[in-house]
């Protein structure tokens, strides 16, 4: 009797936070909407984008880029290798698009072990302006994309991000990709910041580039593996808070594979582990395997149909993410829910996975992870 009411108080306890994790990022999120370009005059902004080889959507996000309603800015796209294709795309959306000022850099700076940072470092320094954002190039940007980031900046901002929001998938896998990418990651990053637990996304990243500059520059995002938990920590330990956008912004997934989902999910768990191992550790809680578990433990017990229990424990903890994501016009379809149980049965081991060593693929790059930002890097194929 005691296991009987154990289980089923932990399992409702966490349907619950579930359930709560959805109504704060429900109540944090706003509809997305257009806002318009500044009537006054406002402050110019550099984005600068790192790239490596051309991907599906290379030829949108670029033609995306040049067609903000912005009045002043400028594009700063940054190329670690002289002979990667990509190249040819940017030259020639630069020849596209006369009228916005763009520049392409190439060349590595080599100071950290993480690719993206440094291909990144010769885009700050050459920023012109005080505003900057750090933008990923499979970021679908909406023509009013820095006007969002800028409306979340607030006096006691630091930075402000965007989490990735999946989108055209291609194909199951990425229907899963989109599972664990809206409706768990994102759901539970804007919850966080809902509660005063902002953390930053590499995605898409605003900073006051003095500020930065004055607190070691973009050489300090070094501290730790990823740049997005070192930003996180400078920020918070400057007094100062990291927003989200109220409406994040797309990353289109096109085709995935199992084990291109895989390695991305491992290489992320096993980030979170060495730079943020507290609120690591409860993340096997926040699937659905732990309640499910929990859930027919009690059944069992207490002489409950276990077909029964399941579905009733299916429906409380996949309806209101399904509702979520309508809600807010992200990608559904009748596969989603198959997709969520499949993202729920890997996160056990993809947990797992983050606990231990091991080279995970980080962009061609094979990367040991280890903590504080210990790592072993060589090039791969």
């Amino acid at each position: 009797m005691e296991l009987t009411f154990a289980a089923a108080v932990t399992s409702s306890a966490l349907l619950v936070s579930n359930l709560a994790s959805i109504l704060l990022a429900a109540w944090r999120l706003k509809p997305r909407h257009v806002i318009a370009p500044p009537a006054s005059k406002q402050p110019a902004v550099s984005i600068v984008v790192p790239l490596r080889g051309v991907e599906a959507f290379t030829r949108e996000t670029l033609q995306r880029a040049f067609s903000l309603d912005w009045p002043r800015y400028e594009l700063i796209f940054c190329v670690a290798q002289g002979e990667d294709p990509v190249i040819k795309l940017v030259s020639a959306a630069i020849a596209r698009y006369p009228k916005v000022p763009a520049r392409l850099l190439i060349g590595d700076d080599r100071i950290s072990a993480n690719p993206k940072l440094n291909n990144c470092v010769k885009g700050w320094q050459a920023a012109r302006n005080d505003w900057v954002i750090l933008a990923d190039s499979n970021v679908l940007m909406p023509k009013d994309y820095v006007q969002h980031l800028l409306a979340a900046w607030r006096p006691d901002t630091g930075l402000v991000c965007s989490t990735p929001i999946g989108s055209r998938p291609d194909g199951f896998w990425a229907e899963v990709e989109c599972a664990f990418l809206n409706t768990l990651q994102a759901r539970w990053q804007y919850a966080g910041e809902a509660l005063g637990l902002g953390f930053a996304q590499g995605k898409s990243m605003l900073w006051n580039k003095p500020l930065l500059d004055g607190n070691g520059g973009i050489h300090a995002l070094a501290a730790e593996i990823a740049e997005d938990a070192a930003a996180t920590k400078l920020v918070n330990g400057l007094g100062l808070k990291v927003n989200l956008v109220a409406a994040p912004f797309e990353q289109p997934l096109g085709q995935r594979r199992l084990a291109e989902v895989w390695s991305r999910q491992a290489r992320w768990a096993r980030l979170r582990r060495v730079t943020f191992p507290q609120f690591f550790a409860p993340e096997v809680l926040t699937g659905l395997a732990a309640p499910l578990l929990l859930a027919l433990i009690a059944a069992a017990s207490a002489g409950v149909s276990l077909p029964a229990t399941a579905l009733c424990v299916l429906a409380i903890a996949y309806l209101p993410e399904c509702l979520l994501a309508s809600s807010k016009g992200w990608y559904l379809s009748p596969r989603s829910i198959t997709a969520m149980i499949m993202r729920d049965a890997l996160l056990p081991a993809i947990w797992a996975r983050g606990w231990f060593g091991g080279a995970v693929d980080w962009r061609g790059n094979a990367m040991t992870i280890r903590a504080k930002a210990m790592t072993e890097l060589e090039e791969g194929a």
